[in-house]
């Protein structure tokens, strides 16, 4: 029973799965840490785990694991893994949670596809059908935007608008503006895979650019947890440094 925690910037998801599906899946906040080992219907046999929530995030997950008597395995970016390889310049680089959602989408889609990961940033990252990642993009996500033209402008509200194709008022131009850019960026990128790609939508604000995307998009829960699961899977398939070697934490996406 492998329990898997991708710890983001702004919430903890974590899941329990049993090898062919999950037992339970949970968002928390980090400071309700703790309250993790209460939900959980049954014990884990390890902790499979990818951060980019910094230091002190990466000591509370080895902590748990210490406490709870487990093995810990950190998911980091490698050149290759679970049928994915990595053509970022300097693989290790790549954020753990964006290599996690790149294993996901080659695990659940045959295709080529544009793997979006909308939270507190939003990236949007190519996939071929071969599985090869040909690099992505990284932009604020869409609450990022809103507050960043609240906090450095004068008379900008903190908007809590509606979208609109047209927006006519200010709360609504500002909600449907960075719609809007995110869904340009999407778009833009999904061309060069070639129109047939699907886009694999994930993230807390996935909901919000769902509706408004071009098909074939596919809404997914928890992208990154299904990657961690399939990572843990292989890892006990081909327990070497064929995977990956067994590392701490990235700090910071990129």
């Amino acid at each position: 029973m492998m329990l898997c925690l991708d710890a983001g910037n702004s919430r903890l998801k974590c899941g329990l799965h049993d090898g062919s599906g999950w037992r339970l899946q949970r968002v928390l906040n980090h400071d309700a840490f703790d309250d993790l080992v209460a939900e959980l219907p049954e014990r884990a046999t390890r902790i499979v785990a990818c951060n980019v929530a910094g230091e002190a995030m990466r000591l509370r997950v080895e902590a748990l694991a210490g406490r709870l008597a487990l093995p810990l395995d950190w998911l980091t970016s490698s050149a290759a893994a679970c049928g994915v390889t990595n053509a970022y310049d300097t693989p290790e680089q790549l954020g753990a949670d964006r290599w996690a959602a790149l294993i996901a989408a080659h695990a659940l889609h045959v295709g080529p596809s544009v793997v979006v990961m909308a939270g507190t940033a939003t990236t949007i990252d190519l996939l071929e059908a071969s599985g090869r990642f040909r690099g992505g993009l990284i932009l604020p996500g869409l609450t990022l935007m809103r507050t960043a033209l609240a906090r450095n402008t004068a008379d900008l509200p903190n908007a809590a608008g509606q979208y609109r194709e047209q927006p006519t008022n200010t709360d609504d131009a500002i909600v449907s503006g960075a719609i809007h850019a995110t869904l340009g960026a999407i778009e833009r990128q999904r061309v060069t895979l070639g129109r047939e790609a699907v886009c694999l939508l994930s993230g807390g604000a996935a909901a919000e650019l769902a509706p408004h995307l071009s098909p074939p998009c596919r809404l997914i829960d928890n992208l990154v947890l299904e990657g961690l699961a399939r990572y843990g899977q292989a890892r006990l398939a081909v327990p070497d440094s064929r995977l990956r070697p067994n590392a701490g934490g990235s700090k910071f996406p990129r």
